[in-house]
């Protein structure tokens, strides 16, 4: 299984969301640290949930971190967030 679709298989079932993007954007760091040749290593999240709703942007990303845990521990160099609970404005 590739990377994204891990990230958003945990996501998934640790969330619930009402949507969910996960972009691979390691072909953006070439030459960045953490960047191999494989790539799979720089993400993008874009995730909309309920289980967001009342809770700061901090605790969201801790939220996300705490699920994504094993991968951000091996080979995942960078995660960039954008969690929103529904009804809220932008992406």
């Amino acid at each position: 299984m590739v990377m994204k679709d891990t990230i958003s298989n945990k996501l998934q079932e640790a969330f619930t969301p009402e949507s969910l993007q996960v972009v691979d954007e390691s072909h953006l760091h070439e030459g960045h640290a953490g960047h191999r040749p494989s790539g799979e290593t720089h993400f993008r999240v874009y995730i909309v949930s309920q289980a967001f709703k009342g809770k700061s942007r901090v605790d969201r990303h801790r939220m996300i971190n705490a699920a994504l845990a094993a991968e951000l521990s091996g080979s995942v160099h960078a995660l960039a967030i954008h969690a929103q609970a529904p009804g809220e404005g932008g992406t």
